[in-house]
């Protein structure tokens, strides 16, 4: 039996045929991992959640390219999806660790800080920025769009929607 025989009859639900082409193509695809992330241990992970969604997806492979294509298609978007995850956690993480010494030099030097600005430091630059430029330095919404190199609405829409977070967060007390 060809791998075109095999996919269908997996598609059609028949879980041996399903188990085969996994097992056919299992080392293919974890060697493949291996070399993209230099990384054994995450590219047995990836190539275990790859598995996964071939059996979640196998009804939607439909031909057009090599069964193996298709798993090191949906391998590699795995691992990019885990790059992105990585990058934001490190970007997180640097950013809490740059408050904490923004927060500290203030403390040091007697400035006050406030709740409001520790939710400053935690919302995304695209919003945070054109907040603090509207609102404690007093630059009109086309002149932050410029500096930006955004739409004037979409400097509108950012600062409207931070304060309502920011107001949500601190409470009506605030």
């Amino acid at each position: 039996m060809d791998e075109r025989e095999w996919i269908e009859r997996a598609q059609r639900g028949d879980s041996a045929a399903l188990a085969g082409l996994l097992k056919g193509n299992y080392g293919f695809l974890l060697n493949y991992m291996t070399k993209i992330t230099f990384q054994p241990a995450l590219a047995e992970d990836l190539t275990q959640e790859t598995m996964m969604r071939c059996i979640e997806k196998i009804r939607l492979y439909n031909f057009t390219s090599k069964f193996s294509s298709w798993l090191i298609t949906i391998g590699t978007n795995l691992y990019m999806d885990h790059l992105r995850r990585k990058k934001r956690e490190r970007d997180w993480h640097d950013q809490e660790q740059a408050l904490r010494q923004i927060k500290w030099h203030a403390q040091q030097s007697g400035e006050e800080w406030s709740e409001l600005l520790d939710l400053l430091g935690r919302m995304p630059d695209d919003v945070r920025i054109p907040i603090i430029l509207k609102h404690y330095y007093g630059y009109a919404y086309e002149e932050i769009a410029g500096m930006m190199n955004v739409a004037t609405g979409t400097v509108k829409s950012r600062i409207h929607n931070g304060i309502k977070s920011l107001r949500k967060e601190l409470g009506p007390h605030e």
